[in-house]
């Protein structure tokens, strides 16, 4: 069962950042359009804000495919997709925005079990 357990946690590990990569990616190749988005719902310091979205998305996303120093990576990139939550996606009334709301916390209940449990055994930062 362990093998399994390996497995399913580098499976997990792939499938739970690949949004986090594209979506860093997308940021830096739409920069522009990034820092318009969030200036659009009032944040402060939109430069600044897209370019914390862009490390923790694509370090995090990086970190947690590897596995290397998941744990903390995870913690992260869950505080911020919470964050991402509350910040862009509170209105209620469009469908779409509320299935981004509980996707983002979905997403988050993910990384917190990668945060709880580790990365597995094929990863980088894998103790026995």
């Amino acid at each position: 069962m362990e093998g399994m357990n390996n497995i399913a946690a580098l499976v997990g590990r792939i499938l739970i950042c690949i949004i986090f990569l594209l979506s860093g990616f997308a940021k830096i190749t739409e920069f522009n359009g990034t820092v318009a988005y969030i200036a659009s719902v009032g944040l402060p310091m939109p430069q600044v804000g897209a370019i914390i979205a862009i490390i923790v998305e694509v370090i995090g996303g990086l970190c947690i495919l590897v596995g290397f120093q998941a744990r903390f990576a995870a913690l992260i990139v869950a505080i911020f997709s919470v964050a991402a939550a509350f910040s862009f996606h509170m209105n209620f009334t469009d469908p779409m925005q509320k299935i981004n709301f509980l996707k983002n916390l979905a997403i988050a209940g993910g990384l917190l079990q990668i945060f709880a449990f580790g990365p597995g055994a094929y990863s980088i930062g894998y103790r026995r």
